[in-house]
């Protein structure tokens, strides 16, 4: 009797307080674990063998390039989907364009601004995501684009006191006085170093850039929040377990956004780079291979989940990057905790994804934690679907000294310090670029 009439009772305070203690202990725990297995020791990468991206899902060989583009591509696309990023949907129905400002003389008349939000649905407090666009105003249009998202806000990257502070979820940073995760006046250029506005429109490039959080905010909610709410069920029934997580979120706006791109005369939509920086970096990558409208890719220091070798088990570990972020990818990843050998493919298979398409892969040489070597050897391990398909590949056996270039069709890129976008980056993103998509007469 006693123990039916207890059933029925709230818990108590103390009840409660234990319970999230141990919660709190268990979740401590597993962070822990997770990192005690970390390494940056090229001495304990384990033995390992990567799936052949030519080979298919029946054990026959890729022969040809139809085989690659009739088949094999969307059996690796569906494995990606299933087992890491997540399905995400396609364009929305309710999807809108609106010019709020243009501003002719933007950057010291260099470039004319545009202010353009997207909406992604109808209803007027639905998500959206505010752009910034930059095209030079020295050359003649229509300007090839680089696109890639930001990580503060827009007002971020151009210290101009017209444009409005990010409206909504940004990371907090107590040193820029962000403790609510509302953007303030301190941060107002705060990320203008990672965004060399004037060296880039001065290259005869269009800049495209938006704020990664107007997308999904970047913090485990149950998915409830961004553009994820979009595709909320009915009800509390849970998601399935290969729905899309926030770095498929972040890529598919991106590709909202190439979206816009496409009906901007002074975009040349052919010829618009996707790039990303870290989890950006890891964003770029999936947008290039679920999108094949982006003409070039580039991914500085995606590292695990994005462009090194997961089976390498060095710096970032699948089991770690799970544990810190587990809203980055769809639920089935969660199987492959410290079990890198079982997943049916590899990063270099997400990069064979991008061919024929230019692909640039940077590192820096202290980013031990997105292992530079695993990058590199993950754009070795693209080069045969790339030569599969006409292309030269990776033109590098032997991992390049800082600051040399690989022009090749995949490209790479190392340079000295830490992990970072700097003005040495966007110069081999911009060589790297105007080698492969840009004609002569936009070259310095």
């Amino acid at each position: 009797m006693g123990i039916a009439r207890d059933r029925g009772r709230p818990p108590s305070l103390r009840a409660i307080r234990g319970l999230l203690l141990v919660v709190s202990f268990l979740a401590w725990a597993s962070a822990a674990e997770a990192r005690q297995k970390t390494h940056e020791d090229e001495s304990r990468v384990p033995a390992y063998t990567l799936p052949d991206p030519l080979v298919l899902a029946d054990g026959s060989r890729v022969a040809d390039s139809s085989m690659w583009t009739g088949k094999r591509r969307a059996e690796i696309l569906s494995l990606f989907e299933t087992h890491m990023y997540g399905k995400s949907p396609g364009r929305p129905p309710g999807l809108r364009f609106q010019v709020v400002r243009v501003v002719p003389d933007a950057l010291r008349g260099k470039a004319t601004r545009k202010e353009i939000a997207i909406s992604f649905s109808d209803a007027p407090d639905g998500p959206r995501v505010d752009v910034l666009v930059y095209v030079p105003n020295r050359f003649r249009g229509p300007h090839p684009a680089i696109l890639g998202l930001n990580f503060d806000g827009n007002h971020a990257v151009d210290p101009d006191p017209a444009l409005p502070l990010a409206r909504g979820w940004v990371a907090n940073d107590p040193a820029l006085g962000i403790t609510n995760h509302r953007a303030t006046e301190a941060s107002r250029g705060s990320e203008s170093s990672r965004w060399p506005l004037e060296r880039i429109v001065d290259r005869g490039y269009a800049v495209v850039t938006a704020h990664y959080g107007d997308i999904d905010p970047d913090f485990d909610d149950g998915f409830k929040n961004g553009v994820h709410a979009l595709e909320r069920k009915s009800g509390d029934s849970p998601r399935e377990a290969d729905a899309w997580g926030s770095i498929a979120a972040w890529s598919w706006g991106l590709g909202r956004i190439m979206d816009y791109l496409e009906t901007d005369p002074a975009i040349d939509s052919r010829r618009v780079t996707v790039h990303g920086h870290s989890r950006l970096g890891k964003a770029a990558l999936w947008a290039g291979a679920t999108d094949e409208r982006f003409a070039a890719v580039i991914s500085n220091e995606s590292g695990e989940g994005g462009a090194a070798l997961s089976r390498r088990r060095f710096g970032e570990t699948v089991h770690r990057i799970n544990t810190s972020f587990p809203h980055w990818f769809c639920a089935n990843y969660q199987r492959y905790n410290d079990r890198e050998d079982d997943l049916p493919f590899d990063q270099h298979m997400l990069l064979s994804l991008i061919a024929p398409r230019p692909l640039l892969v940077c590192s820096a040489q202290e980013d031990l934690w997105a292992d530079p070597r695993g990058e590199f050897l993950a754009a070795i391990g693209a080069d045969p679907v790339y030569r599969l398909l006409g292309q030269d590949g990776m033109g590098a056996r032997d991992m390049p000294g800082p600051n040399v270039l690989i022009w090749s069709r995949i490209g790479y890129h190392i340079r000295p310090g830490k992990h970072d976008v700097t003005l040495a980056d966007w110069d081999a993103f911009m060589d790297f670029v105007g080698r492969h998509l840009v004609p002569p007469e936009r070259l310095p």
